[in-house]
């Protein structure tokens, strides 16, 4: 068992996708972690994640967490840019807004969770998380970082020319779905 500990700390990459997982606790000892794929679970508590300081990818897509853990938590992330937490719990706008403590977050899922049927939602997150590029399968437009200023149709929010499919692999699968 003390093997097993000792090998943790060199993991690099790790996916436990639909496996009916409750916790990451495991996950503590994963301190050279850089992508981490723990999608479709029952998770609703990610602390354990907290010495994974060097993750640049993070899918915790299709869980069951309804709150994040506070800016301290998310600070020490400086290494994080992909962020995947659609179809989860999240229902406060609040919450949602301590990710602004991450650095060099560029790309973030929300879709399919309560908050991401707020108004102003989209608004009030791209004016969170500065470093920000794209939330929700969309570049983030002008128009949505300075209040009631217009462009033309084709920079408008969520046009389909800023269109950017940042998780491939969960996007075929949606159009697999929407083609039958």
């Amino acid at each position: 068992n003390e093997n097993i500990v000792e090998n943790q700390k060199d993991f690099v990459f790790m996916k436990f996708s639909g496996l009916h997982l409750k916790s990451m606790e495991n996950l503590q000892s994963c301190i050279s972690l850089r992508v981490c794929i723990f999608s479709n679970n029952f998770i609703t508590d990610i602390h354990p994640l907290q010495s994974c300081i060097k993750l640049i990818k993070l899918d915790l897509h299709g869980n069951q967490i309804k709150n994040l853990p506070d800016t301290k938590f998310w600070s020490g992330f400086k290494n994080l840019k992909l962020l995947y937490l659609h179809d989860n719990g999240f229902s406060k706008l609040k919450n949602i807004c301590v990710l602004s403590a991450c650095p060099n977050l560029i790309a973030l899922t929300m879709f399919d969770c309560p908050v991401s049927l707020k108004k102003g939602y989209r608004h009030v997150l791209v004016n969170s998380i500065w470093p920000l590029k794209a939330l929700d399968y969309h570049v983030i437009s002008d128009e949505e970082i300075i209040q009631n200023w217009h462009l033309p149709e084709r920079f408008k929010t969520c046009n389909h020319r800023l269109f950017f499919n940042f998780c491939p692999a969960l996007r075929k699968k949606k159009m697999k779905y929407s083609e039958d």
